[in-house]
């Protein structure tokens, strides 16, 4: 039998370059890991974006001008992403909610001035200190008598009563009045409403040079300091690579360049005409592509649902009665606030976790459904019952009767109290801002924070609603006439 030399050959070379396929194959994924592990300077425990929670109403930390958020600490993290090689998404929040967005995981870390204290090292991975200040106590130029911290004991101190400086001021003995920003305490103080406020040094300095006719002066300089760190969830495991970056941020002295920014130099603040004219369009656009959109989207929600809890209100049969009465006490009989901060903040903790714009959305519906569920079932209750004789003698069933009889009677009786629940439901929307959606009155916060100018800003956001509330009166009254004009007077 002869056999063939070459083909053993032949065989080897083919066997050899398919190892050399296959180990080529294999390298590719790990070259182009290396390669993009070269490109991409961010640490693999990163997201490629990170949520940062922060108020935008709290200048200079952290304000807007014009549209753009902007701010010592807007600036500060700016550069850190930078360095980290992540994006950031800015998360507008209250102070007074911004650690439950944290916890419920809307944001992925916090930066606001937050101070380090004893109880948030222990609930809270922080970071080491980005600037160091001292508080202060301001009070009227007036008022000679707060000489020293304890001065304040017995004294009304405003504050926001979620930060470090309300602690302070209840330490002293201060009876705290609580605010959602510095601005309107500041506001509370020249206005005599209260006594003093404690904040920030650098804040507060900040704010007297803005607004150089508030009347308002610094008291006293409390003897700790304090220490302003960026903040996330235990174990999220950021906070090593943002402290090795603040570490080089005050080596190489970009650290102290951002700083002389905005501490450097006086601020100067802006006419109140140049707010406003800076400002009227940002609230005109929210208003269109927030405070009507929720409006309509939440109300025609709402209807559908009303409907049907009082058809099963008004039923016999008490397994469809009961629930419908039990959910009308239930959202009749807490705020509308409560229902939104428990859809946003509450839910999360039991696994659902939806948008700010869906939970406004379902609770707004659902607290106008509760509403609207009883004008609906008195408007029906007002249709004689004769109507449903009649409609039955001539072979209608209770569903069809009900379609074509009853309710478009009904309906001319509900259009007043449910114009009326739409024009409140369009004012109610300025609550949405505590869940982090913009609107309308979100954008009058905003800019009235850094400029002082909260008459007119909030009187521009009044005559806003007003106009859209007019409206609807109008289109109301043509309603109610269309259905009034075939009724037998």
């Amino acid at each position: 039998m002869n056999s063939n030399p070459a083909r053993p050959r032949a065989l080897l070379r083919w066997f050899t370059g398919l190892a050399l396929a296959l180990a080529a194959l294999l390298a590719v994924p790990a070259v182009a890991q290396t390669a993009r592990a070269e490109s991409d300077p961010r640490p693999a425990e990163l997201p490629k974006t990170l949520k940062v929670g922060t108020e935008g109403v709290y200048p200079p930390f952290s304000f807007h001008e014009g549209s753009k958020l902007t701010g010592y600490d807007i600036e500060y993290f700016n550069e850190v992403a930078r360095r980290l090689g992540v994006e950031v998404s800015y998360v507008e929040t209250p102070w007074d909610s911004i650690f439950a967005a944290l916890d419920s995981g809307r944001i992925d870390i916090i930066a606001n001035q937050v101070t380090k204290n004893p109880e948030r090292t222990a609930r809270y991975d922080l970071s080491r200190p980005y600037v160091t200040t001292r508080g202060v106590v301001v009070v009227r130029g007036d008022d000679d008598s707060v000489k020293q911290l304890a001065d304040l004991k017995g004294r009304s101190s405003a504050q926001n009563i979620t930060s470090s400086w309300a602690k302070v001021a209840s330490g002293a003995g201060a009876k705290v009045v609580g605010v959602e920003s510095m601005d309107k305490a500041a506001d509370l103080v020249t206005q005599g409403r209260v006594d003093a406020l404690v904040n920030d040094e650098l804040a507060v300095r900040n704010f007297l040079s803005t607004h150089p006719s508030s009347g308002l002066k610094i008291a006293v300089t409390t003897d700790d300091e304090s220490q302003s760190v960026f903040a996330t969830k235990k174990g999220a495991g950021i906070i090593g690579d943002v402290d090795r970056t603040i570490a080089q941020m005050e080596a190489d002295g970009s650290a102290q360049k951002i700083y002389d920014t905005y501490f450097g130099v006086e601020a100067t603040a802006p006419s109140t005409w140049t707010v406003i004219k800076q400002n009227i369009g940002p609230m005109l656009g929210s208003v269109v592509s927030a405070t009507i959109p929720l409006t309509i989207i939440s109300f025609v929600i709402g209807l559908a649902l009303a409907l049907a809890v009082a058809l099963a209100r008004l039923s016999v049969n008490r397994l469809l009665e009961w629930p419908a009465r039990i959910f009308v006490s239930i959202f009749r009989g807490t705020p509308l606030l409560v229902q939104l901060f428990i859809v946003f903040f509450g839910l999360p903790q039991l696994g659902i976790k939806l948008g700010p714009w869906p939970s406004a959305v379902l609770a707004f519906s659902l607290n106008v459904a509760a509403y609207a569920a009883e004008i609906i079932r008195s408007a029906i209750l007002s249709v004689p019952k004769g109507q449903w004789e009649a409609a039955s003698t001539i072979g209608m069933n209770r569903a069809l009767a009900l379609r074509r009889v009853i309710l478009p009677q009904a309906a001319r009786v509900a259009v007043p109290p449910l114009s009326n629940t739409l024009i409140s439901l369009v004012k109610d929307t300025s609550l949405a801002s505590g869940i982090l959606v913009t609107e309308m009155f979100r954008r009058a916060q905003i800019a009235a924070a850094p400029s002082g100018a909260f008459l007119e800003l909030y009187g521009v956001a009044a005559a806003i609603y007003w106009i859209i509330c007019f409206v609807l009166g109008v289109v109301q009254t043509r309603l109610e006439d269309r259905l009034g004009r075939h009724v037998a007077s």
